[in-house]
């Protein structure tokens, strides 16, 4: 398959792009990354990623967040004009860490046995709170790396992208996390379109 550029928000967001882009046979060492911290970047830069994905695949993965729904952000930021079939954007309900927490086997791993998992993360309001909220409970290494310092102005601790990058990289199963994430599960469906596509072309 062509090589892919990927564009995402965060660290997390990217491990998970390259986890997908994995199962769809792309060579991960021809994956190009672009990021900035927050979707304001990947937003600004719509028309970019429109320019790109008629020379080359494009995925881009942001987070729903506050808006209302995937179509509604989806035309905001895609806009009436033809958007080329080569450009992907998946996003996750809400944020990322909800198809973190879609793979219960791979939290507990991460966590421990304690703690309640959701059954539905993409319904969650928060994603991330939810997940802070759990490490809670976690082993005490853990609990240092992901939960803030007291008076610490980030919502999480130091550690909080490495581990969860790592959890990625080494233990996140997408098959068991689209079981319980209907965004996620999705986006598995239109990146192995993409890839069928594509496929047909070459």
């Amino acid at each position: 398959m062509s090589p892919v550029i990927l564009a995402t928000e965060d660290a997390l967001s990217e491990a998970i792009g390259f986890r997908l882009l994995s199962e769809i046979n792309v060579d991960v060492n021809g994956i190009q990354c672009v990021r900035k911290d927050g979707a304001g970047y990947l937003h600004s830069k719509i028309d970019n990623w429109k320019a790109l994905a008629r020379l080359r695949p494009v995925l881009l993965i942001t987070d729903l967040d506050r808006v209302t729904c995937a179509p509604h952000m989806r035309r905001r930021w895609l806009g009436n004009s033809p958007t080329p079939g080569n450009l992907l954007m998946r996003i996750a309900v809400r944020e990322i860490e909800s198809w973190i927490l879609a793979d219960h086997e791979a939290m507990r791993m991460l966590v421990g046995a304690r703690g309640k998992l959701p059954a539905s993360p993409d319904e969650l309001p928060d994603p991330k709170s939810h997940l802070l909220q759990i490490a809670k409970h976690a082993p005490r290494d853990i609990r240092t790396d992901m939960i803030k310092a007291k008076g610490a102005v980030a919502s999480q601790g130091i550690g909080y992208n490495a581990r969860l990058r790592h959890l990625v990289m080494s233990s996140w199963s997408a098959d068991r996390a689209a079981l319980r994430s209907q965004s996620l599960a999705r986006t598995r469906i239109r990146l192995q379109e993409l890839a069928a596509r594509i496929c047909r072309a070459q």
